[in-house]
């Protein structure tokens, strides 16, 4: 099987120096601002931000594809605004052979653009290519804004 790539672009009304913080935070803030999605991120190396570190994340009942997922912070651009990360183990590995992503902020105007991008090589040809995962990240990336401009 040969890798692909995905991607997706959302605008947000959220600067974009507020928007990375609170997407560095993320290991804090997410399963306190949605419980309906997260139920813990643990760091189990690292701070939780640096490249190297290892995060767990358990999801909520509702995720229909993956509940348990451990990443690594691979790299981190603080003036680009940008992070990359594996998943080394997880349920997602059950349907990919290697799974990656990597996330930028880009101030554009008063808001945001926010990128995501994901490199995976499906385990079987059976497997779809992972676009529930990137709703579930273009999903994530709205509600975070809401959160930050009620703030």
């Amino acid at each position: 099987m040969a890798a692909s790539t995905i991607h997706a672009e959302v605008d947000v009304k959220s600067g974009a120096e507020k928007f990375w913080v609170s997407m560095r935070d993320s290991t804090i803030l997410f399963p306190k601002i949605f419980p309906e999605l997260y139920k813990s991120i643990e760091v189990l190396e690292g701070d939780g931000k640096c490249p190297g570190s290892v995060r767990l994340i358990n999801y909520a009942e509702g995720s229909p594809l993956v509940k348990v997922s451990k990443e690594k912070i691979d790299n981190v651009d603080e003036g680009k605004k940008e992070v990359s990360y594996s998943i080394i183990d997880g349920d997602l590995l059950k349907y990919y052979k290697n799974f990656n992503g990597t996330i930028s902020v880009i101030p554009k105007g008063e808001g945001s653009l926010v990128k995501w991008s994901c490199g995976f090589e499906k385990a079987s040809d059976e497997v779809p290519d992972p676009h529930i995962i990137k709703d579930f990240a273009i999903e994530n990336f709205k509600d975070l804004d809401s959160f930050l401009l009620k703030a």
